[in-house]
């Protein structure tokens, strides 16, 4: 079974096969089977020779997966063993029990994109940005996503004692979060003063008739300044984003582009829908962003600035452009493979670079609730 992934963005969430063998480390693509030789040298040596309780041929063999799809250097390539798996596909339903928070290895630190709203992440005080340097005093530094997350997985009630860096604090600081079911939000709206928001805190299956039904309310209450809040939204399903999108602009606009590397197959244009229910509605936009939106709200925030239809505002966002592909394996294993990255209408790359908001509203976290929105509702375009 394979599941094409170029229609969803996967943002992580908290959340090759077959028997090892001469047979299976062959590629039809090598012409002697020797040239792993040095693989199966180090195999039988370290039987030979390891004095300790050893790992099973299983565990030899997904860890020897495991470093195969490290070795492309690519944060969003992962091997999946049968529980790591099943995890991985309980998380994109929206509904699980953890913590809350969608996290990646970056340069071999496990990094926190965001914290789900009304999570037990948030409720612990996790922000975007964070760096977990130690789960229950183990450090993290250089180990595998899957077993990290593993770690951090847990029955409902019980808590994890985790240690972050923060930039602009000195020292670290230790957390303590208590693991709980959690469900991915969707939205919230808001009105203040001439002002609409949209809290946007998900691209799932909902996200579009949740979003149509409050541009409806925004058009209803006669309010001209929209505000879009992206803040901490990791992303979700690519069709989400492109319907969403498509209530801002004409039919046949491009709203994202799929570069497909060196495959050899061309770059293809992902267009609106033309929905644009705001089509002689006058009205100004601002996005609100930090470094906790990613994915699918980096290829919105990107489209709204590129054809001049909003303001963007605050944090460079986190650099998460690129698509995957989940390869369903033997022995309920799979393969996460990043097999596209995604480019802004303009062609700006957005994998590790981001989105570079118009205005900066520098440290975030530290600024009160209302009145960061006060700012933000008297910036003028």
């Amino acid at each position: 079974m394979k599941i094409n992934y170029n229609n969803i963005i996967i943002a992580l969430v908290f959340f090759v096969v077959g028997y090892i063998s001469h047979t299976f480390i062959f590629s039809p693509h090598l012409e002697q089977e020797e040239d792993f030789s040095l693989f199966w040298s180090v195999w039988e040596t370290m039987e030979k020779k390891y004095p300790f309780e050893e790992p099973t041929d299983k565990e030899k063999q997904y860890e020897a997966i495991k470093g195969l799809v490290k070795s492309y250097g690519d944060d969003y390539s992962t091997f999946f063993p049968p529980e790591p798996s099943k995890q991985f596909l309980e998380d994109t339903t929206g509904h699980f029990g953890g913590a809350g928070m969608e996290v990646v290895i970056r340069e071999g630190f496990l990094q926190v994109i965001a914290p789900l709203k009304d999570s037990p992440a948030e409720k612990a005080g996790f922000f975007a940005g964070d760096i977990i340097t130690h789960i229950e005093g183990v450090e993290t530094y250089g180990r595998n996503l899957n077993d990290l997350i593993s770690d951090i997985r847990g029955e409902i009630g019980t808590s994890i004692e985790m240690t972050i860096v923060r930039f602009g604090f000195k020292e670290p600081i230790v957390l303590t979060l208590v693991r709980g079911e959690v469900i991915i939000p969707v939205l919230d709206t808001t009105v203040i003063d001439d002002s609409f928001i949209i809290s946007l805190y998900n691209f799932n299956q909902n996200s579009e008739d949740n979003f149509k039904q409050a541009i409806k309310e925004f058009r209803n209450s006669k309010k001209k300044h929209l505000i879009l809040d992206l803040r901490n939204n990791p992303g979700g399903y690519l069709n989400s984003a492109i319907d969403i999108l498509s209530y801002f602009f004409d039919q046949g606009t491009v709203l994202v582009r799929e570069n497909f590397g060196d495959s050899g197959k061309k770059q293809e244009v992902l267009r609106s829908k033309g929905f644009n229910v705001l089509d002689g509605y006058n009205y100004r936009m601002t996005v609100l962003v930090n470094q906790g939106s990613a994915s699918a709200s980096e290829i919105v925030a990107g489209a709204l600035q590129d054809h001049e239809k909003a303001l963007i505002v605050g944090e460079q966002t986190y650099g998460k452009g690129s698509v995957q592909e989940l390869v369903d394996l033997n022995e309920e294993t799979s393969l996460k493979v990043t097999t596209a990255r995604w480019l802004t209408p303009e062609n700006h790359q957005i994998s590790k670079i981001g989105i570079t908001p118009d205005i900066f509203i520098d440290e975030m976290n530290s600024i009160k609730e209302d009145v960061l929105l006060n700012k933000i509702i008297n910036i003028k375009l």
